[in-house]
C-alpha cells in the first residue's frame, strides 16, 4: 500500500516467530479527515480477526454531515496496557504531539491508564450505554430491579448540576439500599468520565457512546470477512475506505444543492443561511 500512495503512514513490529504484535496504518484519506474531524475521537476494539487472534481497533470521528468516518486503524495481539502505550504513541508521533480534545472508549482499565500516561490533556469519556446496558445484569439480584433502573436512569440523564447529581445519586443508593454495592461504588468514583453533567460543557461532536465506532463494524461485516488473511484483510480494508469516501462525495453534492428553510423571517438568518449553507 505504501507502493501505491507515498502518503500511506504505517508502524508495524513483530513477535519473534513474525507473528504481529502491533501495527498501526493510516492513509491519505484518513489524514485529511483527522484534519478537519479529529477534535473528538471514539476508539473501539471489538472487531477481532479470529484467523490471527488479532483485536482491530477502529478511531472514528465525525464528518460535516454528521456520519462516522474512519480516521486510523491498528492491530493488536492482546489488550494489554503495553500495547495500548504503544498505540497511542504512534498516533501523537504521526499527529506531530497533537492528541485529540477528547477521547471516547468503553471501561477498559488499561486503556484509561494508557490515555492517562500518553495524552494527560486530553478529556476521556466512557461510554454511557455500554454502563447503562450493564444495569440489569448487575443489579437483577435485588429485589424491585426494575425500579432501581428506572430510577438510576433518572439520577443519570436528569440531574441539572454537579451538586445535584451527587445528591440524587446518596439518594438513590439510601432508597434502595445500594450503598455497599462496588459496581455502583466503582461507577460513582469514575463519575467524572461518564456522567453526561460532568462532560456535556466540551465539545463532542455529538457523541456520548463509541456506538459509532462499533457501526463502523458494518461496514467492515460487508467486504471483510473475520477469517480473512491479512493481505486479504488490507486490500478489503482499502477498498471500504475507497467507498465510504465515495458516499461523502455523494453527500457533500447533495448538501451543496440543498437549502435549509429559515425559521423564522429574520433578515440576519436569511444572510446566514446563504453565506452558511455554502
Amino acid at each position: 500500500m505504501k507502493e501505491k500512495n507515498q502518503n500511506f503512514f504505517f508502524e508495524l513490529e513483530l513477535e519473534e516467530d513474525q507473528s504481529i504484535k502491533f501495527a498501526f496504518w493510516a492513509d491519505a484519506r484518513s489524514t485529511a479527515a483527522f484534519e478537519y474531524f479529529g477534535d473528538v475521537i471514539s476508539f473501539d476494539t471489538t472487531y477481532n480477526i479470529n484467523r490471527y487472534n488479532l483485536v482491530c481497533g477502529s478511531f472514528v470521528g465525525v464528518n460535516r454531515h454528521g456520519q462516522s468516518t474512519l480516521l486510523r486503524c491498528s492491530l493488536m495481539k492482546n489488550e494489554e496496557i503495553e500495547l495500548f502505550k504503544w498505540l497511542f504513541q504512534c498516533w501523537l508521533r504521526f499527529m506531530g504531539e497533537n492528541a485529540p480534545k477528547g477521547f471516547l472508549t468503553d471501561q477498559c482499565a488499561s486503556m484509561k491508564r494508557a490515555l492517562e500516561a500518553c495524552m494527560p490533556t486530553t478529556i476521556h469519556r466512557w461510554c454511557i450505554w455500554h454502563i447503562m446496558k450493564k444495569i440489569p445484569s448487575k443489579l437483577n439480584g435485588y429485589k424491585g430491579h426494575a425500579d432501581i433502573e428506572q430510577q438510576m436512569s433518572e439520577v443519570v440523564w436528569n440531574s441539572r448540576s454537579k451538586d445535584s447529581f451527587d445528591r440524587n445519586w446518596n439518594d438513590f443508593l439510601l432508597n434502595f439500599g445500594l450503598v455497599d454495592n462496588k459496581w455502583l461504588s466503582d461507577l460513582y468514583a469514575d463519575r467524572h468520565i461518564w456522567v453526561p453533567i460532568y462532560l456535556d460543557h466540551h465539545f463532542w461532536a455529538g457523541m456520548r457512546s463509541t456506538q459509532r465506532s462499533e457501526s463502523m463494524l458494518s461496514l467492515f461485516n460487508k467486504c471483510i470477512t473475520q477469517n480473512c488473511s491479512l493481505i486479504q484483510f488490507a486490500k478489503q480494508y482499502d477498498n471500504c475506505l475507497g467507498s465510504k469516501e465515495q458516499a461523502d462525495r455523494e453527500s457533500d453534492a447533495a448538501d451543496f444543492y440543498t437549502v435549509i428553510p429559515c425559521a423564522t423571517k429574520s433578515s440576519i438568518e436569511a444572510q446566514f443561511q446563504d453565506v452558511y449553507t455554502h
